[in-house]
Order: C-alpha cells, then sequence, then structure tokens
C-alpha cells in the first residue's frame, strides 16, 4: 500500500493528469509530472513537473525516483518507456494492458479471441488490401488508424462506392483496421476499477454522445432498462478479469436496436465520460484510479444525483474568452476549466456538469448556459 503523504507519479500532464493531481493532493498525496509542455495543465498544481519528451530515459529515471507509484493519463504513450518505468517502480494499470489498448489490431485480436462481442474488421495496409477488404464487409464501413487515434482522428467513413486509393491516401497511415458499420441505437461507457486482489467495482454506465468524434454530452445514470445496465458492468468485470486490470478500466460499448452490446474501444485510465463522477458520485474517477493504483480500498460509486456533463470545446472562443459568469447563477452547474494557454477548435478546454432532479432538467441547464455561449461564437445551438 502507498499511504498518503507519499509521491504518485504521472505520466502526461494534460486535463486527465490534472484531475488526478488535484484528487490525489486532496487525498494528502505529493504530485510529481512527466510532460514534454512545459505550461501543460497538471504542472500548476503539481509538487514536481519534469518538462522532458516521453521517452527521456533520465527524465523517467527522474521520475521513478521521486515516485512511490506511477500511473498515466493517456494512451499515446511510448510503451518502452513504461517499461522501463516498470522495472523501478510500479506502474499500474500494467504496462503490458497499455500496449493492447493503445493498438487497435491488438486490441481487436484480444477481444475477439476472448470471445467479447464486437464489429467485424480487417487489417488493411495498403489500397489493394483495403479494396479487398470494403467487398468482405460490404456497405458502410468504418478505416481507422491501427495506432495513435482518438477523438475522431485518424478515421473514415466510407460506403460501398468509395475509391479505395482516394481514402487510402487519404488516411496516411502505414496499418489501420476496416471495421463494419455499426447501427448502434446510443453509445454507453463503464467505468470498472479492480484492485490487487480481484475485488472490482463498477460505475453504472454512462451514456454518450459524439460531435466529430468528440464526446459532446454524457447523461448518467444512462437512460437504459436495469438489465442492459447489468450486461454492460458484467461485460466490463469480465474483460477486466481478463485482463487481470489493477487500476481503471473504461469499456466504451454500442447498444443495437436488438439489445445487444458490442465493445467498441478499451482505454485503461480515467476518462472523458467519467469526469461527472466528481460531483454524481461519493468516489470520483479520480479518486478510484488513486484508490487502486496506491492499495487503498475501493470507494462507493452509488449515484446521488442525475447529472450531465457538456464537453467545452476550444471552437467557443471564436469571438474571445466566453463570460462564464452567468454558469454561477445556475443551481447544480460546476464548471471546470483546464487551464489551457490556447483555444483551438476541437480542442477540450473545460467541461460543465449539471446536478438536477432529473436527465431532463440537467440537460435543459446544460442548454440555458452553453447556447448563448455557442450563439456569440457563430455556432449553432445544443440539440435534444
Amino acid at each position: 500500500m502507498i499511504p498518503p503523504g507519499q509521491t504518485i507519479g504521472i505520466v502526461g500532464g494534460g486535463q486527465l493528469g490534472r484531475m488526478l493531481a488535484l484528487t490525489a493532493r486532496r487525498m494528502g498525496y505529493r504530485i510529481a509530472i512527466l510532460d514534454p509542455d512545459p505550461t501543460c495543465p497538471a504542472a500548476p498544481v503539481a509538487d514536481l513537473t519534469l518538462t522532458a519528451p516521453f521517452d527521456d530515459s533520465a527524465a523517467l529515471r527522474r521520475l521513478a525516483e521521486t515516485s512511490h507509484g506511477i500511473t498515466y493519463e493517456f494512451e499515446n504513450l511510448p510503451i518502452e518507456s513504461l517499461r522501463l518505468l516498470a522495472t523501478l517502480r510500479p506502474v499500474l494499470p500494467d504496462p503490458s494492458i497499455l500496449h493492447l489498448c493503445q493498438h487497435r489490431e491488438r486490441e481487436r485480436d484480444f477481444l475477439k479471441t476472448s470471445g467479447f462481442p464486437a464489429p467485424r474488421y480487417e487489417v488493411v495496409t495498403s489500397a489493394s488490401e483495403l479494396s479487398s477488404a470494403m467487398k468482405t464487409l460490404s456497405g458502410k464501413t468504418r478505416l481507422k488508424s491501427s495506432a495513435f487515434g482518438y477523438d475522431g482522428k485518424g478515421q473514415l467513413s466510407l460506403d460501398s462506392t468509395a475509391d479505395p486509393a482516394k481514402a487510402w491516401q487519404k488516411i496516411q497511415v502505414p496499418r489501420a483496421i476496416l471495421e463494419e458499420h455499426v447501427p448502434f441505437v446510443r453509445e454507453l461507457s463503464v467505468i470498472i476499477a479492480r484492485d490487487s486482489t480481484g475485488h472490482s467495482i463498477s460505475y453504472p454506465p454512462f451514456e454518450n454522445r459524439h460531435r466529430g468524434g468528440i464526446l459532446e454530452r454524457t447523461l448518467f445514470p444512462a437512460r437504459i432498462p436495469i438489465p442492459t445496465a447489468h450486461r454492460a458492468t458484467q461485460l466490463a468485470e469480465q474483460i477486466a478479469k481478463k485482463l487481470n486490470l489493477i487500476g481503471l478500466l473504461t469499456v466504451e460499448l454500442f447498444e443495437l436496436s436488438d439489445g445487444a452490446l458490442w465493445v467498441n474501444e478499451l482505454a485503461p485510465r480515467v476518462h472523458n465520460s467519467g469526469h461527472l463522477t466528481a460531483e454524481a458520485c461519493p468516489t470520483s474517477q479520480f479518486e478510484q484510479q488513486i484508490r487502486a493504483v496506491c492499495g487503498l480500498p475501493l470507494g462507493d460509486v452509488t449515484p446521488t444525483t442525475p447529472a450531465a456533463m457538456f464537453n467545452i470545446l476550444g471552437d467557443l472562443w471564436a469571438q474571445g474568452e466566453p463570460d462564464w459568469t452567468p454558469f454561477f447563477a445556475l443551481p447544480g452547474a460546476s464548471l471546470h476549466l483546464y487551464g489551457k494557454a490556447e483555444a483551438r477548435p476541437g480542442r477540450k478546454m473545460g467541461h460543465l456538469t449539471l446536478r438536477a432532479a432529473s436527465l431532463d432538467q440537467a440537460i435543459q441547464l446544460g442548454h440555458q448556459a452553453l447556447n448563448p455561449i455557442r450563439k456569440k461564437a457563430n455556432l449553432p445551438p445544443l440539440s435534444e
């Protein structure tokens, strides 16, 4: 066990690292961050910030020397760096899980060989292989880069008339998977924590909506029947057990019209859809990650209130810094800004969580807050 007062190392200093650090400090831990950007969001709240590339062996060793346990905040990290750290200090979740989840071919192979439901796919490395794969899967498909894809990046939607040569030239990657089109009715996610004894606790499913590949809104708990929620959490528990997880794992799911659940992606870390747990659960996903990594008892995740979370993207800065003042007049509203120096379209700058007596009320409060700002930025209002 790593008790409060010790130092937790975090590889990556983005908004997830920032929220992990803020939570860990409240729990009495010290924080060391490794990130190449000296202005990263986690830097102002860390006790030590190491500014260096993620593959800098000297910086990695310094992080290990400073820390009693290490975790990470995103997938696109050099796996050899985490393997080096793991020879010096405990790294959780285990780097082998990250290695699997950061590459779609490995992830899809794991799901297939383990018998977990997921879309059919073909691996492609050239325009000719893409052409063959399109014939095999037929109809609508989605081309996804095998590595370094997130928030819809490195993905193309194709139909049966698409030109394979043009699509392959456009995606500009050496390897990809072509995935069958999934006619889902709802996107869900389950965040599960598991400790070293095999004990696990799952948050009830989150209901997600994406726009342009980026999460726009999360509702919690998801508006699904209780049996569907149970099947979703059972699936997450089975995957976590198969991976021998210690730490947090997010399982992104598609719900089909017949009620079937298919796995979309796995992420061994805290997740955008779980941000609202800071207001809607006794134990946030950030605290749960710290508990699991440090060997502390896992916390209660029973929802205390319906909640909606809206991502705040850099598009809202089109006419300058938005006026956040009205947000603070809304009942049940919690504004989180990440302190990023530059706002860009599509960049996650913060999020807004709304607690209310019902999800419908939480959604309406979110629209009441965000639509005036969207109008000033010449953006359309949020849809229901």
